[in-house]
């Protein structure tokens, strides 16, 4: 989620040409987004004087309940346990179509990578496709299943 700014200046050496020219509006209301809410204050005007004043002190407007940031959700995400989602060799599906369900379900899962899964599995009986957080493990484990496929969870020993 981008930052935007909009801010208003109010000085007697900057005229409101000048200032639409640099791309800074005249108006006489400022907000300030910032991540998970914004603030907001409004410039009082002298007397005599179009545009000029001083900014009152801002006032912060809280983000909706249950509406989480985008850093509060990544920093969530870092301090979940990691999850290992397991691969199952089965005599059902073919490989092209198990590759296709890997690169469908896996975001990134590249031609390459979901080939090398699949011959792990066919061999070893068993494969890694991803070790992610809990909640994205379950995910993925649940989209492979209902395409078909064998999988399953478990806790990772290391990080994501």
């Amino acid at each position: 989620m981008a930052a935007t700014f909009r801010l208003v200046l109010s000085t007697s050496l900057v005229t409101p040409a000048r200032i639409n020219r640099t791309g800074l509006e005249t108006s006489n209301k400022s907000t300030v987004r910032i991540q998970g809410g914004s603030v907001n204050s409004r410039a009082a005007t002298a007397p005599g004087r179009s545009g000029g004043g001083v900014l009152d002190r801002p006032t912060i407007e809280r983000p909706t309940p249950g509406r989480e940031s985008e850093f509060d959700l990544k920093k969530s995400r870092k301090l979940s346990p990691p999850y290992r989602v397991m691969l199952h060799n089965d005599s059902y599906n073919k490989r092209e179509y198990v590759v296709q369900v890997l690169m469908k379900v896996i975001p990134g899962m590249s031609v390459d990578n979901a080939v090398n899964i699949m011959q792990e599995a066919h061999i070893n009986g068993l494969a890694v496709v991803i070790i992610c957080a809990q909640n994205d493990a379950e995910e993925h484990c649940m989209q492979l299943r209902n395409n078909g496929l064998l999988s399953s969870i478990e806790p990772a020993a290391g990080g994501c």
